[in-house]
């Protein structure tokens, strides 16, 4: 049975709580889109399909999926309706149209469509639909959504740490591979991952692996991502993957460390790890990820370095959801019992290339804890 199938009961439930926010904002219906330039895992969160498709869930609970490749939808799909994207001639306005009307929403209700929706689209959206008031506006049920989306319940906390359990298998034989010397380049270790977590029951990789060699660990994402080039060779190199399982990606960094360095790397490398210990001693429910990211940019302050992005970020269907973990003046997210996110400080030199220490953290009512472990390896 598939994912999706085993986990009908939790999609009904994502999909009621979706209900009750349409019925308190006074919206008859709301349309999700997951296609080509506009994808959003969220309808996957819903009703286990994972992409290619439009939800409209109605405020009275009823939902219809709307399938490019109906086949798999029926295979992969909980949701009450499945209708094949070709009876409305694949045109989006066309499916919400028609998608109204079997759901019975009158005419003149409130319509609400993704925030996201490019201006040449909402035209079409308004011509096809009439006699129906279109919403669509920031703040609105997309984003109740991906605040649903970033606190992870029962099921989706074991399956994270199955995730993160392959994922600590791969990097011990990561480093034991390169160690043995059968990893060699930044191609060895990329191709490595990409088949041996397929063959550990993975969908795939979670986001394109970041494998970058002393000679160009100095960027936060090396360009390109990945070469032919070597890998844990003598300086600092970098390893940024994760590893997506039904849906969810893991997100770990390793830094590997060979021969001597300079006491300004060698300083960077303490400094990171110091920043890291800090703002994963103040991980708890209630406190505002802002702090976190000011307490690791105040040590790196303190011995005049910078670190050039944020903190970290939720992990979740996608590499990077809520809450954010930064130190901008904006930030006003507070961590929850049930979240996961990442913390992976880092600092780069256009000279000694760059280190970076990442893993995934489960908030919990106790406080936190590391369900990854990567580490700074010294070879």
């Amino acid at each position: 049975m598939s994912a999706g199938k085993k986990g009908a009961e939790a999609f009904e439930d994502r999909r009621a709580r979706v209900a009750a926010r349409l019925r308190e904002a006074g919206i008859a219906a709301l349309l999700i889109e997951d296609t080509e330039g506009r994808r959003d895992p969220s309808i996957r969160y819903l009703t286990g399909q994972p992409g290619d498709s439009l939800l409209v869930i109605s405020a009275e609970g009823p939902a219809i999926l709307v399938a490019w490749d109906v086949n798999m939808a029926e295979a992969l799909a909980s949701v009450d309706t499945i209708l094949p994207y070709t009876e409305f001639q694949r045109l989006p306005a066309k499916a919400l149209a028609g998608c109204l009307e079997r759901l019975k929403i009158p005419a003149g209700a409130k319509v609400e469509l993704p925030s996201i929706t490019p201006y040449p689209n909402y035209i079409d959206y308004v011509e096809a639909l009439e006699g129906w008031d279109l919403v669509c506006e920031a703040g609105g049920s997309d984003h109740f959504i991906l605040e649903m989306r970033g606190v992870k319940d029962s099921q989706e906390i074991a399956l994270y740490r199955r995730a993160a359990s392959i994922t600590d298998d791969l990097m011990n034989e990561i480093e034991a591979s390169i160690k043995a010397g059968r990893l060699a380049t930044e191609l060895d270790v990329a191709l490595f991952i990409e088949r041996e977590c397929r063959m550990r029951g993975c969908e795939g990789t979670g986001f394109e692996t970041l494998a970058a060699g002393p000679a160009r660990s100095f960027g936060i994402h090396a360009f390109p991502p990945f070469g032919s080039g070597a890998f844990a060779t003598a300086g600092m190199s970098i390893l940024d993957f994760g590893l997506k399982l039904e849906g969810y990606t893991t997100d770990v960094t390793m830094t590997f460390v060979r021969g001597r360095l300079s006491a300004r790397a060698e300083g960077m490398i303490k400094l990171v790890e110091h920043a890291y210990n800090a703002a994963l001693a103040r991980c708890a429910p209630g406190v505002p990820t802002r702090q976190l990211a000011l307490a690791a940019d105040e040590i790196f302050q303190a011995e005049g370095f910078s670190m050039p992005h944020a903190l970290g970020h939720g992990v979740g269907l996608e590499a990077h959801e809520a809450p954010v973990v930064r130190s901008r003046a904006d930030n006003t997210a507070v961590l929850a019992a049930g979240q996961i996110i990442t913390l992976e400080p880092g600092l780069y030199d256009p000279a000694l290339g760059g280190v970076r220490l990442e893993n995934d953290v489960l908030i919990s009512s106790e406080g936190a804890e590391v369900i990854t472990h990567s580490r700074i390896v010294r070879l």
